[in-house]
């Protein structure tokens, strides 16, 4: 009878949170809006800015959510969403969906999606998405988003996100 070798894990880190926020702070990345629509039709929507492609056949797509976040419910339960790529010109969206104790779609320019999730009009690119699978990784929940529909304005600049500030693309 054989015994499978024992478990290696990770190291405790030698860092403390805040260094390891700053250090992932300089990875440039490009800056979303998840929105959904609850069962009782309400909107929920947030600024993300952990957004990747998983793959191309099928096509998925991830973005992760603290555990903590008040709207943790409606994406957890929802059978879909919409992530909208930001342009240069919605700053002050990314702003607004990332604060809390206000409506932060009012005023928003909106068109319905296929699948009932709200997109953001003038983003770069949109992807509608069925919530596909649900991991629990540490203190977030990272979301895996088959894409049902996708879309994109060719030329429009993308909003960037890095070290805390806000940047437009600049071809080198």
């Amino acid at each position: 009878m054989s015994q499978s070798p024992p478990r290696k894990r990770a190291k405790s880190p030698g860092f403390s949170s805040t260094e390891f926020r700053t250090a992932l702070g300089m990875f440039a990345t490009g800056v979303t809006i998840v929105t959904a629509r609850t069962p009782q039709g309400q909107l929920v929507g947030l600024t993300v800015n952990s957004f990747n492609s998983v793959s191309l056949k099928p096509p998925l797509v991830l973005w992760s959510l603290s555990q903590a976040a008040s709207f943790m419910d409606a994406f957890r339960a929802g059978s879909h969403y919409a992530i909208n790529i930001l342009a240069t010109d919605q700053q002050a969206l990314a702003l607004r969906f990332a604060s809390r104790g206000l409506d932060r779609f009012a005023g928003v320019a909106l068109t319905e999606g296929a699948c009932g999730a709200p997109l953001i009009v003038g983003s770069v690119a949109n992807f509608e998405c069925f919530n596909r699978s649900r991991h629990e990784e540490g203190d977030h929940v990272i979301f895996v988003g088959e894409v049902e529909q996708c879309s994109h304005r060719a030329g429009a600049a993308p909003l960037l996100f890095h070290g805390g500030k806000f940047y437009t693309e600049h071809p080198l």
